[in-house]
């Protein structure tokens, strides 16, 4: 099944990295050096739930293209507004926006990215801005060879011009490159432009709470228990 994939592209958020775990290890420490007194496991699942809708607004066209740090920031103001928090200084809020510029990657992330690198043209295909890919690379040590950020495409995932963006830049055709992702949504809408697909279960992305990617909802190209395992079944 392997023969023809010359590129694996990986959703990031969840699949690559664990964002929930990261920002509340990070923030909790920052804030404890600091004597704040927030919630933050509270305030990091109040911050996601706003990721899609704010999205959505630029998808639809209500918003003009905007990147997605500054759509954290925005949805971060509203957080602390709806949490009635008063609002640090700019520096400080600034630090914690770009807390998603230092995220963690999952036990096996750097292990099965360096196995799969060996074999294949590997990069993040991430709803993430470039500055936040570059960073958060050198920070987790994410060995990409690219980072194809939607920010490139001015669209955001699920559209068709961020997949097909990606062979586009490539020179390949759509069934040489595999998108590999822990969201059944993401490699739904891959497969159906063509592009080869596998599936990572990352069942606590969202703590305890989680309902939904729990396991593989279609006959994906690959279901691997983690990147390594993906790897191995890979040849590398």
């Amino acid at each position: 099944m392997m023969s023809g994939i010359k590129a694996i592209v990986f959703d990031t958020f969840g699949t690559v990295v664990d964002w929930r775990g990261s920002i509340i290890r990070d923030l909790t420490a920052w804030g404890d050096a600091q004597d704040m007194n927030v919630d933050w496991a509270d305030l990091v699942d109040r911050w996601r739930d706003r990721y899609n809708p704010q999205k959505a607004r630029v998808r639809s066209g209500e918003l003009p293209w905007t990147n997605l740090d500054e759509l954290h920031f925005d949805a971060l103001k509203a957080v602390f507004d709806e949490m009635a928090l008063p609002e640090f200084d700019h520096d400080r809020m600034m630090h914690i926006n770009r807390v998603w510029h230092r995220l963690e990657g999952w036990p096996d992330a750097t292990r099965g990215l360096h196995r799969l690198k060996t074999k294949f043209i590997i990069g993040p295909l991430s709803n993430a801005n470039v500055a936040i890919l570059v960073n958060m690379a050198k920070h987790a040590d994410l060995p990409w060879d690219n980072v194809f950020s939607c920010e490139l495409f001015q669209h955001y995932k699920p559209d068709p011009e961020t997949y097909l963006g990606v062979c586009k830049l490539l020179y390949l055709e759509p069934d040489a490159v595999m998108m590999c992702a822990a969201h059944n949504y993401d490699l739904a809408a891959a497969r159906s432009l063509g592009l080869r697909t596998a599936f990572i279960a990352r069942p606590t992305e969202y703590g305890k709470r989680q309902t939904t990617d729990l396991t593989a909802e279609q006959d994906w190209d690959y279901v691997a228990d983690d990147l390594e395992d993906l790897a191995r079944q890979l040849g590398c």
